[in-house]
């Protein structure tokens, strides 16, 4: 009998030949996706494609039951992942088969699959789940507005775990499916389309779709009595405006603003190209907060943004987001200027659209309000920190940079550039890197130093380089720039950031 001597290398070398890819080949996924801003955001492991959401809520005692099927697929060897959702879950199945979970810290659910996932693969998770939103605390806050008629969903940075299982971060868009039954004379309103309703033993249900990459803080529920409008645009476009019935003295000045969404989305698109989405409109619920939120095709509106009258500024702002922070989200949290400072410009456009003020003239009586010493120069924008990352600096220091590229360029390269950046980046993400090295190529001018001023310099720019982007021209005189007259109106919007917790 021969025997066949093996060198330690090589017997090495067959077993891994003969022996399959171990447990040690496979790693849990990341329990955050990886934000210095919120480690706890998001999840590593799997990128989602659509989110099927079947749900149930009952007013009265504020319960949602739901059933969420996600589609995604392994971005490495899993051993487990993490899900973000706060409520309660009676079953996991990965694959149809039962997986193990449990509940971890504030809002992580780990899921271990009954074999371990290769990477590149498709998955499906199916997630029973049941819980009161309203009782759910998260860093002692709550994204779930409770009202007399029902419940609401929309928050910013986060919202979903407070009524669905998701990987919640901007980074990890996906389409969605949405269908809520409630009680009959109820509506539930959320993103997208109504793809249909129906009624059986005295429940309805809503289905909606939302069919173009949407971010998780981006998904919205409304449920409760609403007055419905709808209309289409020219272009075919669906509209969707809902009113709680319960608004008070506020309804008509609301109805007054959201009623003019077809028109202000029109003149977006003048501004920066085609709607992206494929729904348009708004929604009032009867909430006692005074923030607005660019939920995605259907953003969210206080009543106490129409406490003074009609603010039709109000809707360009979240409008404005449904290019500058829906279709291209932030890349990491830092990078929230991609959305705000635009938004905010796009205001001041407005007021030059209206004749009630340039963006020339706003940014100067800007620049005038804070004096060198003001807070307000010490937030920048490029990178506020989680403490500051809706702070009113984000807003109009933001638009500042705005108006000083505008000079910097000229206005033919400057439309340019708001129309041309959302094509590029269109349902994606970036940072604010990108825009500058896109606004450099646009415009074949070096702008690292401009934005380095306006963004990110903890300090107000001195009068030479305000100056030198024309903004606060007579900052030497005595005299103050006159305060244009859509200043009120705009201003009235700085409660659009105040999302009412600490997170």
């Amino acid at each position: 009998m021969h025997r066949r001597l093996i060198v330690p290398s090589a017997l090495a070398a067959s077993l891994l030949l003969a022996i399959p890819a171990s447990a040690a080949d496979y790693a849990p996924g990341a329990p955050g996706i990886g934000d210095p801003y919120y480690p706890a955001s998001g999840n590593g492991g799997y990128d989602v494609s659509h989110y099927d959401l079947r749900l149930k809520y009952q007013p009265k005692t504020d319960l949602l039951e739901g059933t969420a099927t996600i589609l995604a697929t392994t971005t490495q060897n899993l051993s487990r992942f993490n899900l973000d959702l706060g409520l309660k879950v009676s079953e996991v199945r990965v694959n149809g088969k039962k997986a193990r979970f449990t509940a971890t810290g504030d809002h992580e659910l780990e899921i271990t699959p009954a074999t371990p996932l290769e990477k590149n693969r498709s998955i499906s998770v199916v997630v029973r789940y049941a819980g009161k939103p309203s009782q759910l605390k998260i860093g002692g806050w709550t994204a779930w507005h409770r009202t007399p008629d029902g419940g609401v969903a929309a928050q910013e940075p986060d919202s979903a775990v407070w009524w669905f299982p998701s990987n919640d971060h901007p980074l990890d868009k996906a389409t969605y499916d949405v269908s809520v039954s409630v009680p009959d004379g109820t509506q539930a309103i959320s993103n997208g389309v109504l793809q249909s309703r129906s009624s059986r033993l005295g429940w309805t249900r809503f289905n909606w779709r939302s069919d173009k990459p949407q971010a998780s803080y981006l998904a919205t529920l409304a449920v409760g009595k609403f007055d419905i409008t709808t209309d289409k645009t020219d272009k075919g476009l669906p509209v969707l405006n809902a009113y709680s019935k319960d608004l008070g003295a506020n309804a008509g000045a609301a109805r007054a603003s959201i009623e003019r969404t077809a028109e202000v989305a029109e003149w977006l698109e003048e501004v920066f190209g085609p709607y992206p989405f494929n729904a348009l409109g708004g929604y009032v619920p009867n909430v006692t907060s005074g923030y607005a939120l660019e939920t995605q095709t259907r953003p969210f509106y206080s009543p106490r943004q129409f406490a003074n009258g009609a603010n039709v500024s109000v809707v360009v702002h979240e409008l404005a987001h449904q290019w500058y922070g829906d279709s291209v989200s932030v890349d990491g949290w830092k990078d929230i200027w991609v959305n705000e400072g635009f938004a905010r410009y796009s205001q001041w456009l407005w007021s030059e659209k209206e004749g009630e003020g340039t963006a020339q003239e706003l940014a100067d009586y800007v620049y005038a309000q804070h004096p060198a010493d003001d807070p307000f120069w010490t937030v920048k924008p490029g990178d506020p920190g989680p403490d500051k990352q809706f702070d009113l600096a984000v807003y109009d220091r933001g638009a500042l940079a705005l108006q000083a590229l505008r000079n910097e360029i000229g206005d033919e390269d400057f439309f340019a550039i708001l129309k041309g950046w959302p094509t590029a980046y269109a349902y994606g993400n970036a940072e604010v890197g990108d825009f500058v090295r896109y606004a450099e190529r646009v415009s074949g001018k070096p702008l690292a130093g401009l934005f380095d001023t306006w963004l990110y310099q903890p300090t107000r720019p001195a009068a030479p380089a305000a100056a030198a982007s024309r903004i606060a021209r007579s900052s030497a005189a005595t005299a103050k720039p006159v305060r244009p007259k859509s200043w009120q109106k705009i201003a009235a919007t700085n409660t659009i950031h105040d999302h009412g917790h600490d997170h």
